[in-house]
């Protein structure tokens, strides 16, 4: 073998524990139905500001676990560790999330050298990857893995399902079945619904107003 590609295979060698040694390595822990129980606190709130491998977030609603109206800082994925992208949360978008508290600190968590890249500090929070641990919101309705989703899919194919039910459901006054019910539902069936709601009040009325109808 000639010596530059020796050279080149041993340096390969080298790199390959490394490389591995950096992969994220976790079980899946279900769909945010299941997951939200296992957390210290649930938000929905919109992305401020990005920094390093964290967002700041200004919370809207609190659903469980602090105070609404407040700005947190959420850790993202530096090396091995199990979390998403950082990218993924850019600034202005909205989300519902489920967020481990950071209670202590971890060896190799801190490089001064690179402050803005790290575990996270010692009160903020952390986002899990090996999970349903957020969820998009665009106006009043949310999508992600919501309930009963395929593993490791964070974006799965589903209707939206309106934020009053997720809030229900943290709150533990409806069950999975109701998210599940709510996720599958055909929008155009349930447009449909909604306007022979309207048209079957709006024919009481016009009947209750006609000569001869009910008062």
């Amino acid at each position: 073998m000639p010596w530059v590609l020796r050279i080149t295979a041993i340096a390969l060698l080298a790199l390959t524990p490394k490389t591995v040694s950096a992969e994220c390595s976790c079980l899946w822990k279900g769909s945010f139905a299941e997951v939200h129980w296992q957390v210290d606190r649930v938000v929905s709130g919109t992305v401020i500001a990005t920094k390093g491998n964290s967002i700041d977030m200004g919370v809207e609603s609190d659903l469980r676990g602090g105070d609404a109206f407040d700005i947190i800082r959420i850790w993202m994925k530096t090396g091995d560790y199990c979390r998403p992208d950082v990218e993924n949360f850019p600034p202005g978008t909205r989300w519902v999330m489920a967020l481990h508290k950071i209670k202590k600190q971890v060896p190799g968590g801190f490089n001064p050298d690179t402050p803005n890249i790290s575990y996270g500090r010692v009160g903020d929070y952390s986002l899990s990857n090996c999970g349903g641990f957020w969820l998009s919101r665009v106006d009043d309705v949310v999508t992600g893995n919501l309930v009963n989703g395929p593993r490791f899919d964070h974006e799965p194919q589903m209707t939206p399902v309106l934020m009053e039910l997720i809030e229900a459901h943290v709150m533990g006054r409806i069950e999975d079945e109701a998210l599940l019910e709510a996720s599958r539902d055909d929008p155009a069936l349930r447009e449909l619904k909604l306007d022979t709601k309207a048209f079957v009040r709006g024919d009481t009325e016009l009947d209750a107003n006609q000569p001869g109808g009910s008062e």
